[in-house]
């Protein structure tokens, strides 16, 4: 880990994490054919780490902080997320609805996204010290390393479940995205 990683605290983290969802929703959507196909699997990995992770680390260190309204409005939407990827995912870039329902869940997930900078993560920051969100950080990087590369709402959103389900479901996930990127790699 380098000693910039090491020293951005878990709200920058977030933040350049939000930046990058962005990004590829932007590159999804300009995208055709293969090109989009592989954006949108980078969207869904990214999304899948990112809001396991989250719901590990933040989301119950920032309920002391933002409170059980604010944490349990960003889990209900987090779980509504984890639903409507799984359908797109099911559905394929390809298919004739695919563009329609993706934009109504870009626009969920980046006012999500907004909702997490705006209530959430103002006061996580006003409440811990700067040592314990570098911790968090941290915290949030392991998690992600082994987090569930696809959504998989029947898992909930509990850290428990995460925690528990997470790492053998994660495991299963990254052994079929390296089987699908070999076949892609290979034309088969």
């Amino acid at each position: 880990m380098t000693t910039a990683s090491q020293e951005q605290d878990v709200i920058d983290l977030l933040v350049q994490q939000h930046e990058q969802i962005r990004s590829l929703f932007e590159k999804v959507k300009q995208s055709q054919g293969e090109a989009k196909q592989a954006a949108f699997h980078d969207l869904v990995r990214l999304l899948a780490v990112h809001e396991s992770a989250e719901e590990q680390v933040v989301h119950p260190a920032a309920r002391a902080d933002a409170g059980d309204a604010a944490v349990d409005a960003r889990l209900h939407e987090e779980h509504e997320a984890k639903l409507t990827l799984s359908e797109l995912y099911d559905l394929g870039t390809s298919a004739p609805s695919f563009d329609a329902r993706f934009a109504e869940f870009e626009q969920a997930v980046l006012d999500h996204a907004r909702h997490e900078e705006q209530e959430e993560f103002p006061q996580l920051r006003r409440d811990s010290d700067p040592q314990r969100l570098r911790r968090m950080a941290g915290a949030v990087r392991a998690a992600e390393a082994v987090s569930p590369t696809r959504p998989h709402p029947a898992a909930g959103e509990s850290p428990v479940n995460n925690m528990l389900l997470g790492p053998p479901v994660a495991v299963f996930d990254r052994m079929r995205d390296a089987v699908r990127d070999w076949r892609q790699s290979h034309g088969d």
